[in-house]
């Protein structure tokens, strides 16, 4: 593993970047501990638009923080932002941001899941610290990078998981550690995700690129395509190629509370069933290159120092979910207050569930009982800034500090659970793989964590990492 370089720039020495017409300074060069005025932290967003503006407002803060700087491909996704900070720099190339606003504290990342890690790589080894939208990377090899990475650059990092650091997911936390629930051996998470275009054939017209659209950026290590507006802005979610489907979507957020309540470690085994949709009789349309439009995905945990039994996780997705439980009274609803997401932890004694975001969190014991918090969660909204806020803190107060150990999804957390969620798109991805006309993947995959590799069926290894598209490459 080495550094992230493109056509114009390759890493020299540690973290040092050159790269022709460009050279961008290490943090640490400019001096050490750099403090901005007013002990406000000087923050660069990269993706404006959408999450990324509420992502820079949360870490703005009314203030506390001050926007040096955004960067988005598409200034029009990020006008809002922009005319709200027009002293900003504004940039359409995340490597021309770094190389002329040095002066740069931290980095907010809400960009397409796959330029999280090379943007990502790049801040950290410039000194920055990072906040970065769900899920942390594009794939496990990613993931792993990024993690190791947290701690050879001492950076403060975060996931934009911000259920970790909601009170809902804490009372779960806190009714399981008291043996309310006893052991859990089965999980039940689901979304009804995707709502955006998947299990399409990709698109062959050319349309007009959207003006002033920085569409080289963008596809950035991709496999290069055409500009089409079933890729950009919203519906890259639904392709290989830039996304990570329903599950790399909502997984962080619904899966946090399980992985976290149980102490889950990694999966030993994964398992996939998609749907998909029969253009002609007895012919599904399997396609490869879009994420399926509905998937069941079965995980499997061993037994923790906190749950001392195996786990089964099933993830659902496409509008499938779980059936009501028994013990559950059928007027209630599970998870979120329409069912549309949620999580059942199953155990001796009861069962306990929450929506989204660890959100309404209950527990329906087996003597009838029902246990719900105490508080009123922030009236079922949730405190989404506070995730944010801890991270700008804790960047002020500086690595290894008591307030960076008592972040919730630093990539020390944030890495093992995109890692283990992303197992199951091994499963999903090579359930659509095909020789000819037969279907290789349809099977159990037995997951070795240390070597990040199947050991049962090796054509899923490739969805480990990718190929980068030439002049890009990932390396700590």
């Amino acid at each position: 593993m080495s550094t992230v370089n493109n056509s114009r720039r390759s890493f020299l020495k540690k973290s040092a970047v050159v790269a022709t017409g460009i050279s961008i300074v290490p943090r640490h060069v400019l001096g050490k501990g750099f403090t901005a005025p007013s002990d406000k932290l000087n923050i660069a967003v990269i993706g404006g638009g959408g999450k990324g503006r509420s992502d820079a407002m949360n870490a703005w803060n009314k203030g506390a923080s001050h926007i040096s700087a955004i960067c988005d491909v598409d200034w029009n996704m990020s006008k809002d932002l922009m005319n709200k900070f027009p002293k900003a720099k504004k940039f359409r190339d995340y490597r021309r941001l770094f190389d002329e606003v040095q002066d740069i504290d931290a980095v907010t990342v809400s960009t397409p899941d796959h330029t999280h890690a090379i943007i990502t790589l790049t801040a950290m080894q410039l000194g920055k610290h990072v906040y970065v939208q769900k899920p942390l990377t594009h794939n496990i090899h990613e993931a792993r990078v990024l993690t190791e990475a947290a701690n050879k650059y001492k950076s403060v990092t975060q996931m934009g998981n911000q259920g970790a650091s909601s009170d809902g997911t804490k009372q779960l936390i806190k009714w399981f550690d008291q043996g309310v629930i006893g052991k859990v051996n089965t999980v039940e998470v689901w979304t009804n995700r995707p709502v955006w275009p998947q299990g399409i054939k990709s698109p062959l017209d050319k349309p007009k690129m959207i003006d002033g659209l920085a569409w080289d950026v963008w596809v950035g290590p991709a496999k290069m395509v055409d500009y089409h507006p079933l890729y950009h802005p919203f519906k890259w979610r639904g392709w290989w190629n830039f996304g990570t489907g329903a599950l790399g979507d909502m997984g962080c957020h619904l899966i946090d509370p399980p992985f976290r309540v149980l102490g889950l470690g990694h999966p030993t085994e994964v398992e996939s069933s998609v749907g998909a949709v029969f253009s002609s009789d007895w012919t599904a349309d399997y396609l490869p290159d879009s994420c399926p439009p509905s998937s069941r995905t079965q995980l499997k945990f061993k037994a923790t120092k906190k749950n001392p039994v195996d786990v089964k996780l099933t993830w659902s997705d496409g509008g499938i979910r779980p059936f009501h439980p028994d013990l559950i009274p059928a007027d209630h609803s599970i998870g979120n207050k329409d069912s549309s997401n949620g999580v059942l932890m199953i155990g001796e004694k009861g069962i306990m569930t929450c929506g989204t975001y660890g959100q309404e969190p209950k527990v329906y014991l087996n003597s009838g009982e029902l246990l719900t918090s105490s508080k009123r969660l922030f009236n079922n909204k949730l405190p989404e800034s506070g995730h944010q806020i801890f991270w700008t803190e804790a960047c002020k107060a500086g690595f290894g500090s008591k307030e960076h150990k008592s972040l919730t999804s630093s990539f020390d957390y944030a890495g093992p659970l995109t890692e283990s969620l992303l197992i199951g798109n091994l499963a999903i991805r090579s359930y659509l793989e095909k020789t000819g006309n037969k279907f290789n993947g349809r099977k159990k995959l037995l997951w070795d964590r240390e070597n990040l590799r199947v050991t049962n069926f090796n054509e899923a290894n490739k969805f480990v990492s990718r190929k980068y598209r030439e002049g890009w490459k990932l390396e700590i």
